[in-house]
């Protein structure tokens, strides 16, 4: 497991652990909230969440309710880079016409990133920042594209709902 995560700067990626306890400190009202809206008393929270406390694990249907309350960006990456992966939440774009023509210039700057790299890749020897550099400038194109997938689908969910009434 890489210890350098593509997704966020140059820097340290978080362990599991320490996801969680970062994305519970982050969600409005901290662990006090999330303690409150999961029935937990703040002890609790000390023992499941808290990376002051490694001895004691929280459960798979506990992880399963602190997932679908808090907004867990770190700990997504965490696992995805576990599994040698990226971890997708498109953003929806307004489905137009317009959507596809804005994916034109993302697409332009990053072809001319790649195309920048070809000298550097000559030598079939990838230095680690130009990895991550091709790593993080193709994660901001997929991005776009799910975000105007989202867009498309959540257009298309509103209109069948408007059907049915």
């Amino acid at each position: 497991m890489s210890r350098i995560d593509p997704t966020r700067g140059l820097g340290p990626a978080l362990t599991l652990e320490q996801a969680v306890d970062h994305d519970t400190r982050r969600t409005r009202g901290g662990p006090v909230a999330v303690c409150a809206t999961l029935g937990w008393s703040y002890n609790a929270y000390q023992k499941k969440l808290s990376i002051s406390y490694p001895d004691n694990l929280l459960s798979v249907r506990d992880f399963e309710r602190w997932l679908e309350l808090v907004e867990a960006e770190e700990t997504l990456r965490a696992i995805a880079r576990i599994r040698g992966g990226v971890f997708y939440l498109p953003a929806p774009v307004t489905a137009s016409a317009a959507a596809p023509r804005a994916l034109a210039d993302p697409l332009r700057h990053e072809a001319a990133f790649v195309g920048s790299l070809h000298q550097g890749a000559a030598d079939g020897c990838w230095e680690e920042r130009e990895a991550l550099e091709l790593e993080r400038h193709g994660n901001q194109v997929i991005e776009a594209v799910l975000g105007i997938m989202a867009g498309a689908r959540a257009a298309m969910e509103r209109d069948l709902e408007g059907r049915d009434e």
